[in-house]
């Protein structure tokens, strides 16, 4: 026994005895979580208690993913994944393994800036650019599932992303003109 913690010495090569649980699982080790990240496959390596955030900013290095409130409550840290606007500061990393993710650097096409991109820097949607990630990212969700949203819709949507600069005007109004430029050019989607 263990002076110290009153538990016994874990041996060599055997999983370690939690107590109340018994012998941990080898998936509470630190393990390889392979993904698509903006049509690419990725990989690196998480903890299991590894934000989805954090493995995006420090692990792949893809910084354009902010990390505000780390609550949920900003919406600065939006991504898609497979499809579906989450917030990486409330998901872990092993729970996208074998996921598709779009992180804000995957919205522009090679060099050349996407229509809702173009349309936040028309209508002066960005002031510090704090959230600007997050919400180009629930923008391009609202728009793959509404390609024709009313202000309303988009205020809605947008809702839970903060920001602290613009006072939204500017955001609401680069969404819908980029719903209208995507409608009038007829890319697919967002």
């Amino acid at each position: 026994m263990d002076d110290q913690s009153g538990t016994a010495p874990v041996a060599a090569g055997t999983t370690p005895v939690v107590p109340g649980i018994g012998h941990a699982p080898a998936v509470w080790a630190a393990g390889l979580v392979r993904l698509r990240v903006n049509g690419e496959p990725r990989s690196g390596v998480a903890e299991p208690r590894t934000l989805l955030s954090d493995f995006l900013r420090h692990e792949l290095g893809l910084t354009g993913t902010h990390v505000g409130c780390e609550q949920g409550a900003c919406g600065s840290c939006a991504v898609l994944v497979d499809g579906e606007l989450t917030l990486s500061c409330l998901a872990l990393a092993v729970q996208a393994d074998g996921c598709a993710v779009e992180t804000v650097e995957g919205i522009a096409h090679g060099s050349r800036l996407h229509p809702l991109q173009q349309a936040f820097q028309l209508k002066h949607g960005l002031q510090c650019g704090f959230c600007t990630p997050g919400m180009l990212v629930a923008a391009r969700a609202l728009l793959a599932a509404t390609p024709d949203p009313s202000e309303q819709q988009v205020r809605e949507h947008l809702s839970g992303n903060v920001c602290r600069c613009t006072g939204y005007t500017g955001i609401v109004d680069a969404v819908l003109e980029a719903a209208r430029a995507l409608r009038e050019s007829g890319e697919p989607g967002a």
